[in-house]
C-alpha cells in the first residue's frame, strides 16, 4: 500500500463515529462497522481487486457498507489505477451505490461516504474537478433517497402490509415506504446490474394492532434482491424466520432450501452483535452465491461462544440452530416416539382472548379461569371451545416467555418456559395459555407437568425457539412419556444415552425451573 494511500485512510478509525451512533429504533438498527467488514471477508479476496464490480447497498442508513467497501477498492485497486484520484474517481461513481431508507438517513451515508453531505461539495470525495476537470453535477451522487408512497388497499399497503391509518401522511412527514420493496422492479431503480448486494434493511413495520401484529418485511429486502440476479448477496436480519411466524412462511421455506447460501453466523443473543438492543430469537447475516451449491457453513454464537460446522439448513422442518444440539435430537427420534405436541392444544383452547379477566366472585354456574393476571371466574356460557378439557385435568403452558425466560441470566442459563400452571376440571385459561392433556387424573397431569419442566424438556424447546412465543409446534423434538410415573433428568438422560458432554450442555445452558 503506497504513502498515499495509508494517509487518506488515516489508519483505523478511533474512535469511529459509527460506532456511537443511537440506532433508530430495534427495528432500524445500525450496523457497527466491525459487524460490516466480517460480513464483508465473506466475499472471495479477489472482490477487492475487480474494477468492474458494482456494490448496491439498498438500505442505506449510516454509509456503513459502502464506506468499509470503498476502503478496501482504494487498496485493492492500487495496481490496476496507481492514481490515487483517479482511482477514487473511479470507486465512488462507477463501483459504489446506494438507496437510503430516510431522508435523514441519505445525508448520513453521503456525509460518510463521500466525506461531505452534499457530493458536489468541493470536500466530496466524489468531486474529482481538480485532478480530472470533472465535477459531480448532483448532490446526491450515487446515494440515492426518492420520496415513496405506500400503495392501499383494504387498508394496507399491497407491498409491505402497512397499516393505512398510521402512515398514510403528509408529504412533510415520512412514510417509511421504503423505494426497494414498493416496486415490482427492482432491477429499474438504477438500471444496471449488480454484483454485490448488500445491507442490513429496517426489520418491521405496523399494521396497526400491537408489537405482536407488526409485520415482518426484512424478508421482501432478500427477496427483490435476489430478483436482480446479483452475483453474491448478504444481508443480516432477524433469525426469528428460521421457525416461520407471521409472513415468513415462504420466506423459511424458499431460504431453508437455498443450496447457494454458502455461509452462514447466527447470534443466539441480538445484543452480541448490537449492543443495547434485543431482538427475539437473535440475528444473523449471510452470504448467498450464484456460482455456490452445497451445505452451508454455519456458525452459531452463544455468550460469545462460535460453534461452527457443514450441514444443510433443510434437515428438519425448522432450523435447529445448534449444531450440538442436532446429535441430541438424532438420538431421540431414533427412538421413533410420539411427540408431546400430540397431545397439546392449538392456541386459545377455550375461545377465550387474553384480555378476558371474568368475575371476582365465584357466584354459580361458572368456571374459575386463569389469566396472565392471576385468578378469575367466567359464566359457563362464555366458554365456547376446548369441551374435552373442561372436566379433565390439563396443563397450562405460558404461550410468550418472559425476558427471563427466553434470555440467558449473568451464569449464561435460561428459563425457557416462563410457567407451567395445573389445571383441575371446570378450570379454564385465556389465550396466554395452551395445553397439554387432557388427563384422567391428578397424577398424570402432576407428572407431566414436572416432565415439561425438566431441563431435558426445556432445552429440545429451546432448539425449536426463534421468538418469544410458544406454540405445540415448538415442542416438535420433544418425545410423549409414559405419565403414570415422574421423570427426572437423569432417568431421561439415560434413557436417550446422551454422552457427559451433551449433558453438560444441557445443564450449563438451562436453569432448573421452581414448582410454584
Amino acid at each position: 500500500m503506497s504513502e498515499q494511500t495509508k494517509n487518506l485512510l488515516g489508519g483505523n478509525y478511533n474512535p469511529d463515529v459509527l460506532e456511537c451512533l443511537a440506532n433508530l429504533s430495534n427495528d432500524e438498527v445500525f450496523t457497527p462497522p466491525k459487524v460490516v467488514n466480517q460480513m464483508l471477508d465473506m466475499l472471495p479476496p479477489e472482490t477487492w481487486s475487480n474494477p468492474n464490480l458494482k456494490f448496491l447497498d439498498p438500505a442505506c442508513k449510516t454509509g456503513v457498507f459502502l464506506r468499509e467497501i470503498a476502503k478496501r477498492l482504494i487498496v485493492g485497486l492500487e495496481e490496476e489505477i496507481p492514481n490515487l484520484n483517479r482511482r477514487l474517481y473511479h470507486i465512488f461513481h462507477n463501483q459504489l451505490y446506494g438507496i437510503a431508507i430516510t431522508e435523514l438517513t441519505a445525508l448520513t451515508s453521503r456525509r460518510s461516504v463521500y466525506c461531505s453531505r452534499d457530493a458536489n461539495s468541493d470536500y466530496s470525495v466524489m468531486n474529482g474537478k481538480d485532478y480530472i476537470d470533472v465535477k459531480e453535477n448532483t448532490t446526491s451522487g450515487n446515494i440515492r433517497f426518492v420520496p415513496t408512497k405506500h400503495t392501499w388497499n383494504d387498508g394496507k399497503c399491497i407491498y409491505c402490509g402497512a397499516s393505512e391509518s398510521q402512515y398514510k401522511r403528509s408529504d412533510d412527514l415520512e412514510t417509511h415506504a421504503y423505494e426497494f420493496i414498493h416496486t415490482n422492479n427492482p432491477e429499474e431503480i438504477f438500471g444496471m446490474k449488480f454484483d454485490v448486494i448488500i445491507g442490513n434493511p429496517p426489520y418491521q413495520i405496523s399494521t396497526g394492532g400491537g408489537q405482536a401484529q407488526a409485520m415482518p418485511i426484512y424478508q421482501k429486502f432478500v427477496t427483490n434482491a435476489k430478483q436482480m440476479k446479483p452475483t453474491y448477496l448478504s444481508m443480516i436480519i432477524p433469525s426469528r424466520y428460521f421457525s416461520g411466524g407471521i409472513g415468513l412462511n415462504e420466506f423459511r421455506n424458499e431460504m431453508l432450501h437455498d443450496r447457494h447460501i454458502s455461509h452462514m453466523t447466527d447470534y443466539i443473543q441480538s445484543n452480541d452483535v448490537f449492543p443495547g438492543v434485543v431482538i427475539a430469537g437473535g440475528i444473523n447475516y449471510f452470504l448467498w452465491d450464484v456460482n455456490y451449491s452445497g451445505n452451508c457453513k454455519y456458525t452459531v454464537i452463544d455468550q460469545g461462544e462460535p460453534d461452527y460446522s457443514e450441514r444443510s439448513l433443510d434437515e428438519y422442518d425448522i432450523f435447529v440452530r445448534s449444531n450440538k444440539g442436532i446429535d441430541i435430537i438424532k438420538k431421540i427420534l431414533n427412538k421413533k416416539e410420539q411427540s408431546i405436541s400430540e397431545i397439546m392444544s392449538s392456541l386459545s383452547p377455550f375461545g377465550l382472548n387474553s384480555n378476558v379477566r371474568g368475575h371476582k366472585d365465584k357466584g354459580l354456574n361458572r368456571y374459575k379461569l386463569v389469566s396472565s393476571d392471576g385468578v378469575g371466574y367466567i359464566d359457563r356460557e362464555e366458554v365456547l371451545k376446548g369441551k374435552k378439557y373442561l372436566n379433565a385435568y390439563k396443563v397450562a403452558i405460558s404461550y410468550a416467555t418472559s425476558g427471563s425466560a427466553a434470555s440467558a441470566d449473568k451464569d449464561g442459563l435460561r428459563k425457557v418456559l416462563a410457567k407451567l400452571i395445573l389445571l383441575k376440571p371446570e378450570e379454564v385459561c385465556t389465550f396466554t395459555y395452551f395445553l397439554a392433556g387432557p388427563f384422567n387424573s391428578l397424577d398424570e397431569s402432576e407428572n407431566c407437568k414436572k416432565y415439561l419442566s425438566t431441563k431435558f424438556v426445556r432445552y429440545l424447546l429451546f432448539l425449536s425457539l426463534s421468538s418469544i412465543h410458544v406454540s405445540r409446534d415448538k415442542f416438535r423434538f420433544v418425545p410423549i412419556q409414559d405419565f403414570s410415573k415422574a421423570w427426572t433428568d437423569s432417568e431421561l438422560y439415560d434413557k436417550y444415552k446422551l454422552s457427559r458432554d451433551e449433558i453438560d450442555l444441557i445443564e450449563s445452558m438451562i436453569k432448573p425451573m421452581e414448582d410454584k
